[in-house]
């Protein structure tokens, strides 16, 4: 569960008078920005606000309340991991009993090593698989190594799973927030 991150703002007064309903050009330009992503200094929130001609206090009330209103479900990190050098990267699915995923999940979700974990339905017959846990490495041997203690650790061995390595890298984007002309395609 993902919760809105703390922006600083005293009063939830200051939020309603800071980012008034109507949206100015000023407000359509902080939100293009903020698909930009944040900028690597100590203010982001000022830069972010001389950038599109608004207060800092305006900038963070404003993303404040699009969090609210689910513009903005959440802020989080693209982290391009093949430019780091990680190539060895697996989806690893798995079968679990419907009694037991909640149980697992959370469990491989702790480990250091498992950047990702997460529940999807089944898609019967084709796809058995109802738990997702993404590991990352820089060889596929280091990988393979890390799921088997984690097999090991958490009694797993039984448990009908594949180990999904990626071949290509998509293009990684962060959230959309400005609306698109017809004319546009989206990432462009």
């Amino acid at each position: 569960m993902t919760t809105p991150m703390p922006l600083g703002l005293e009063s939830p007064l200051a939020l309603e008078s800071a980012c008034q309903l109507s949206e100015s050009d000023a407000h359509r330009r902080l939100r293009v920005l903020l698909e930009q992503g944040l900028p690597l200094t100590p203010r982001p929130w000022q830069v972010l606000a001389e950038r599109c001609g608004l207060e800092e206090a305006e900038v963070m009330a404003c993303v404040r309340r699009w969090q609210e209103e689910t513009l903005i479900k959440r802020l989080g990190l693209v982290v391009r991991h093949r430019r780091l050098g990680i190539d060895a990267n697996a989806m690893v699915v798995w079968n679990v009993p419907d009694d037991q995923v909640a149980r697992v999940g959370q469990s491989l979700a702790q480990e250091s090593v498992v950047t990702l974990c997460y529940r999807r339905p089944r898609r019967l017959p084709e796809w058995p698989f109802n738990l997702f846990c993404m590991i990352h490495g820089v060889q596929r041997e280091q990988v393979l190594a890390q799921l088997e203690l984690l097999v090991h650790r958490h009694g797993l061995a039984e448990i009908d799973h594949q180990v999904l390595f990626s071949q290509h890298a998509y293009r990684q984007c962060g959230g959309r927030y400005a609306p698109r002309r017809s004319d546009e395609h989206p990432g462009a």
